[in-house]
């Protein structure tokens, strides 16, 4: 009985990594494109893209932990 909820839980928590890695992966990629395109990017830009690759990778890694596959 208990059982059956483990796989529904596992699967809709997957979901929401694979949503989330997504969304984090579109942001990483815009503040890398906008730190690419200006002249003089201030520290606070450049801090705000690496803050963004790590949250990425680091969901990456979660991903591949819990054996979730890309569709």
């Amino acid at each position: 009985m208990f059982f059956r909820r483990k796989g529904r839980l596992k699967k809709e928590y997957d979901e929401k990594v694979i949503m989330q890695l997504n969304r984090f992966k579109e942001n990483w990629q815009k503040e890398k494109l906008f730190l690419e395109r200006s002249l003089d990017p201030s520290e606070e830009v450049v801090c705000q893209t690496k803050i963004a690759e790590a949250k990425y990778i680091f969901l990456l890694k979660e991903a591949k932990n819990r054996n979730v596959s890309l569709k």
